[in-house]
């Protein structure tokens, strides 16, 4: 798949405000500072479409962008640390776990995970949390660039056995970097498929 135009639609902490859930949609979610926003313009072909920031917390809101006029994808708030006071932090968790349960067009929810740290408990209660509550998701690997393919395999590895700990099999995974454009094909190719088959 090709992704010819972006256009972004809007911006809210209301589901209820989320556009009408008449198309397919794809949520990409991580901790602070993953390399969200890089990834989903990198995926668009859009330098500016999701907002970088060396800060922490950056994006606060839920963010819809219609792609291809077909599918929406969701840039969504990280969690886990921001330089933001606990109550705000809490109130977006709340409205994320909200949109995430009630959000019946969420095909896939992609949850992204930095390649060069170890498996954090933040990542791995928030994963267990939607397995436990159905929503289908995949993990990205990020910033894969950043390491040498010896290294990302032993990450990679260690990541699978902490992941064999809580789960049966491994949850799909895609290894990708905004740097070099490694998994963009593979990552749109997926969202393609799932479309067909829906």
């Amino acid at each position: 798949m090709e992704i010819k135009e972006a256009q972004f639609i809007v911006s809210n902490s209301d589901v209820a405000k989320c556009p009408a859930a008449d198309r397919p949609e794809y949520a990409f979610i991580g901790r602070s500072n993953v390399g969200k926003s890089s990834l989903i313009n990198m995926l668009t072909n859009k330098k500016n479409l999701a907002k970088t920031s060396g800060r922490p917390g950056k994006t606060q809101l839920i963010n819809h962008f219609l792609i291809n006029k077909e599918w929406y994808l969701v840039d969504l708030p990280g969690y886990g640390y921001a330089k933001v006071p606990k109550a705000e932090r809490l109130k977006w968790e709340k409205f994320l776990r909200r949109y995430i349960l009630k959000r019946e067009n969420l095909y896939c929810l992609f949850v992204l995970i930095d390649s060069r740290h170890e498996a954090q408990n933040v990542d791995l209660e928030f994963m267990e949390w939607l397995g436990i509550s159905e929503i289908p998701f995949s993990i990205v690997f990020t910033k894969t660039d950043k390491l040498k393919p010896e290294e990302l395999e032993a990450n990679l590895k260690a990541y699978e056995a902490k992941m064999f700990e809580t789960w049966d099999t491994m949850p799909g995974y895609f290894i990708s970097s905004a740097e070099s454009g490694t998994g963009k094909e593979e990552i749109l190719d997926f969202i393609e498929n799932v479309n067909q088959n829906n």
